[in-house]
């Protein structure tokens, strides 16, 4: 889409300022930030008191499509009226045998992952999503039907309170009408959901972190975290509720442009904050300001830069229109602008041998001292994630062809180095326990210099047999051999592993279920201190877990987990994670209501409902990617390429 194209087919006008950003003509256009709200570049607006959270009983599920300008000033004694009404038309939540017919036919994907620096025409065939009883599922499926638990004609569970009729009408008239009937649980966990919500000039714009009411000190915890709002986004999504995540997506744009100085340095311009809070100004006349403020990392702990919000902004971009089916907002200008300013940040060329991102300890999920400083797994596999979503999202023309070509460069490199020199099982232990140090050559087996001593002594009896996994980090002369959970399933998920290991994985932590589940899953990392096997946190991540296991048509591994939750995290109010070796305490600095483990438990239960629709958040194996090769040995003549010793690994 031109730019002109943009501004004559947009409903809003443009805002009366354009953002100043350095080296404006980047990219080979001047950029122009569309503001969703036309307000000064500090983004706010006049109005009353900020309220954090809708009422428990309050519902949302659509709001205006576009949104216009406004500055409200309102006096302090008058309360909006949040009142809004339930339209189960557009909701998710139902549920009842479907459908899906297909065309058989090959679809070339050199709109998607292609090289070639020639402008995508638009394939009707391969964007399009069919809605059918109101559910966006996968046309590339086989045509089937089932039938669903919860239906007419499948069975109803029955109370354990026989005496309970509210609860047995209920289900008695659920599936006469063919809408799912949600347990006491999950009506729980949307209410605590829906009063987490954070509003901003009226409309929502994200969720706290936690929302214990009885925490005095809520810290930061309190505001809207990037990373910690992907589960709640999936969870609205996936319930038909799609403008809060809009709202999300544009606001934290916005805030990408702001200048961040930390003591009087400046970060690359594509970085997302880590988070930002909604704070209220007071004004004369009884009256309130609403400003957010972003958090960039300068009041972090141990002030490290968010590496991973970015990725995240990116995949969950990505998520919005695949579930949405609406593909506009990806291509606005303003938010191909801001992809492309992430990827420039992450693209930069520097020091480094390898293609894997390297980062500072803290810079991602686990921002404590952990040891992942250099190239963690979790980092690559959003990464290598964010890399793909960017494809299948940029607009192909003269100004993108080059950076389309590096993205395309940069998944064949990395995929190639996670799967050879990550990947541990039975076999590759035994091959780095015989590994010979100190090697110099251009044929060394031992290209990282790699010391047999570093196989921890846990590990030689506790990887199974027919499985195996992703080591958590991988630098000169240092192999972190530690289970990192997210970083696993991510690459799964993403296929950033090959069909194979990514069915060794899961073949893992089914063999070792009580080390990496126990009795709350799932466990952030295993161990989580080395020689302290009865010390280990758990986190409730579940989401990745299920779509993991439904890419993977494990789905029995996925209810177990969610069985497991489902019978506690409710009774424990829904803690932010478990302690010790098994997961049977709740832990220690653990705030209660987090708002990650009340959606992750909703969407995996959303996504087991409807496995269709949770297939259009991964993604599928692509070899294309493998035949991609820049490294040009063979045509020097100094040496063949490694990929081709490998190719045969790496395919199956």
């Amino acid at each position: 889409m031109s730019v002109m194209n943009f501004i004559r087919n947009s409903p809003m006008k443009l805002p009366s300022r354009v953002l100043n950003l350095r080296n404006s003509s980047f990219f080979g256009f001047r950029h122009w930030f569309h503001h969703p709200f036309p307000c000064e570049q500090k983004l706010f607006c006049k109005t009353n008191a900020f309220l954090p959270n809708f009422s428990y009983n309050s519902q949302f599920h659509a709001y205006p499509s576009r949104f216009l300008p406004f500055r409200r000033v309102i006096n302090n004694t008058k309360k909006p009226n949040w009142s809004t009404s339930l339209d189960l038309s557009q909701s998710g939540s139902v549920s009842r045998p479907y459908v899906v017919s297909t065309d058989v036919r090959v679809a070339s994907r050199v709109r998607d992952l292609s090289t070639s620096v020639e402008t995508r025409v638009k394939d009707q065939n391969l964007d399009k999503f069919y809605l059918q009883n109101g559910i966006n599922v996968n046309p590339f499926v086989v045509e089937r039907i089932e039938k669903d638990e919860n239906v007419l004609g499948g069975e109803v569970p029955v109370a354990e309170d026989v005496n309970n009729v509210k609860n047995i009408g209920e289900a008695l008239e659920g599936r006469k009408s063919g809408i799912k009937v949600e347990s006491d649980i999950e009506k729980e966990a949307w209410n605590l959901l829906r009063g987490a919500v954070v509003t901003y000039c009226g409309s929502p714009v994200g969720t706290v972190a936690a929302n214990d009411p009885g925490d005095k000190q809520p810290l930061n915890y309190d505001q809207v975290f990037i990373r910690d709002f992907v589960p709640s986004a999936l969870a609205f999504l996936l319930k038909g509720e799609g403008e809060i995540v809009k709202n999300f997506l544009l606001h934290t744009l916005q805030l990408q442009s702001w200048e961040k100085t930390v003591d009087c340095y400046s970060p690359g311009q594509g970085l997302m904050p880590a988070s930002f809070k909604v704070r209220t100004v007071p004004l004369d006349g009884n009256k309130f300001e609403e400003v957010l403020d972003p958090d960039f990392g300068e009041s972090a702990i141990g002030r490290v830069a968010p590496v991973d919000s970015g990725l995240w902004w990116i995949i969950l971009l990505r998520a919005y229109g695949k579930i949405t089916g609406d593909c506009t907002l990806q291509e606005r200008v303003d938010v191909q602008t801001g992809i492309k300013l992430i990827l420039n940040l992450c693209l930069a060329d520097g020091f480094d041998m390898f293609p894997s991102l390297l980062v500072t300890d803290g810079s991602c999920m686990i921002d404590r001292r952990m040891g992942i400083h250099g190239h963690p797994l979790e980092i690559q596999a959003l990464f290598y994630a964010a890399l793909r979503s960017s494809l299948e999202m940029l607009t192909a023309n003269e100004s993108s062809k080059n950076l389309i070509r590096a993205i395309n460069n940069r998944l064949s490199a990395l995929s190639f180095h996670i799967r050879e020199y990550y990947w541990v099982d039975m076999k590759k232990i035994n091959e780095i326990y015989r590994y010979k140090t100190e090697e110099y050559s251009m044929d060394a087996t031992n290209k990282f210099n790699i010391y047999p001593e570093q196989i921890p002594s846990w590990l030689m009896d506790w990887i199974p047999e027919e499985g195996g996994y992703l080591i958590g980090n991988l630098q000169p002369a240092h192999m972190d051999f530690r289970f990192f959970t997210l970083g696993n399933l991510w690459s799964i998920v993403s296929s950033l592993g090959t069909p194979k290991q990514n069915e060794a994985i899961l073949n893992l932590i089914e063999a070792k279920w009580g080390d990496i589940v126990g009795h709350m899953p799932l466990k952030i990392l295993y161990p989580a201190v080395e020689n302290e096997d009865d010390t280990h946190s758990n986190l409730t991540s579940l989401f990745q877990f299920t779509l993991a296991c439904i890419k993977m048509r494990r789905l029995e591994l996925a209810e177990k987990a969610v069985a497991l939750a489902e019978k506690r995290l409710s009774i424990d109010h829904w803690p932010e994670y478990y302690d010790t070796r098994n997961g049977k305490f709740i832990g220690k600095q653990s705030r209660l209501y987090q708002t990650w483990s009340i959606a992750g438990f909703l969407t995996s239960k959303m996504m087991l409902e409807n496995p269709e629709t949770a297939s259009l958040l991964f993604w599928d194996e692509d070899y294309n990617l493998l035949e991609i090769c820049v490294c040009g040995l063979s045509k020097s003549g100094r040496k063949k390429c490694s990929r081709g010793a490998a190719r045969s690994q790496i395919l199956i």
